[in-house]
């Protein structure tokens, strides 16, 4: 394949032919290999480029979903504090994507292992590559190809690589038999990446927007007697809308589970279930509301202000945790104008929670003095 080659110098130990190569056609990287179908074992070859004398340069398998770097088992190249060429395991979970731990050094059981490995950093150039032999599961031979490159490593940790489109278009799924690349994988990256947006889109704006607006409407426009009974209408409608919206969003959840094996956002996905269930009950409430009369309306009232409040909480923290795990570019205002969306909600609320209290004294000293005034005049008549 043009832009690959099959054999390599292997530093004055003479030369190394592989049977097949790959260009990647990204960052300048490409594979050669040769299988061994009776052993099933891989002999192969990572080409590269490093960006920085102090960086990386990382490439792997993910045995477990293709298009995504969660999962993989990666091996990656670089200096070492004592200024010797080393190539370390890593395994690149969630955590590692959303930067909240550093990646460390990492043998992680799977069914591509790697049975050993070396690495080539040219000191003149800043080409590199990464030779291994991998040991392959049973009727495992199309293996899903993540690579990448860096700035700089903190001790043995690398620090995170770029985000332009062409750092992040850095996996391939390759048959390893016929060196063919899936096209299959590009249309389900495609679906999962448009799968993720719009719910995204649907859970911001309906459990994250909307049932905090229909929480804000009962809350402070029942307070007003000339809106009365249209705040209660409004309210219904708000909530309906955002929790219509939301079940349809959390059903592309689900689905997005499914094309999504092998990775889990535990955190993400409990709120989630807690969040449905708080709305569902709420939704469901409003069969059994007791009448204004009845001994059992102020409970009722009672644990409906509650599991409202409560579902509004939990919605809007998991909705930034939704935006965390999309791993968007810094140049993203996702977050921002979602913050200040919220923001805007949180002030409108301050504010009307003062109107209500100022009300509320005004009421209580009118009463107050409506007293005063009858209780003279009452005192005059039975003299």
């Amino acid at each position: 394949a043009a832009g690959c080659e099959t054999k390599f110098s292997l530093d004055g130990l003479g030369e190394k032919s592989y049977q097949k190569c790959l260009d990647f056609q990204a960052q300048g990287a490409s594979i050669a290999w040769t299988l061994f179908p009776r052993n099933r074992t891989l002999d192969i070859v990572f080409s590269g480029y490093m960006i920085s004398p102090s960086g990386w340069i990382g490439w792997g398998i993910n045995p477990v979903a293709p298009g995504t770097m969660v999962g993989t088992r990666a091996l990656i190249a670089f200096r070492g504090p004592s200024g010797s060429t080393i190539v370390l395991p890593y395994y690149l979970d969630n955590a590692v994507k959303n930067q909240q731990v550093a990646l460390v050094p990492n043998q992680t059981d799977t069914d591509v292992g790697v049975l050993k490995s070396s690495v080539f950093l040219s000191s003149s150039s800043s080409s590199a590559r990464i030779f291994a032999t991998l040991k392959l599961g049973s009727n495992h031979t199309s293996l899903n190809h993540v690579w990448n490159r860096g700035m700089y490593v903190q001790g043995y940790s690398p620090r995170i690589h770029g985000t332009r489109v062409e750092d992040l278009k850095c996996t391939k799924t390759v048959e390893m038999v016929s060196g063919s690349v899936r096209t299959k994988q590009d249309n389900t990256i495609s679906t999962r990446q448009k799968l993720r947006v719009i719910h995204g889109i649907l859970n911001s704006i309906s459990w994250g927007f909307l049932l905090f607006l229909g929480v804000i409407t009962a809350r402070y426009l029942g307070q007003f007697e000339s809106l009365n009974p249209a705040w209660f209408y409004i309210h219904v409608v708000l909530q309906m809308t955002g929790y219509s919206m939301g079940v349809a969003g959390w059903a592309i959840g689900l689905r997005l589970g499914k094309l999504s094996q092998g990775i889990s956002h535990d955190f993400h996905r409990n709120l989630g279930i807690v969040m449905f269930t708080l709305g569902s009950l709420q939704t469901f409430a409003l069969l059994f509301r007791p009448k204004k009369t009845h001994k059992l309306r102020k409970y009722w009232k009672s644990y409906h202000h509650f599991v409202g409040y409560a579902c509004v909480i939990i919605s809007v923290v998991n909705v930034f945790e939704g935006i965390n795990i999309m791993g968007l570019p810094p140049s993203s205002n996702v977050k921002l104008v979602y913050s200040l969306a919220i923001s805007s909600l949180i002030g409108l609320c301050v504010v009307l929670e003062v109107n209500s209290w100022i009300i509320f004294f005004r009421s209580r000293n009118e009463e107050e003095d409506g007293k005063m005034r009858i209780e003279p005049a009452y005192r005059l008549r039975n003299l």
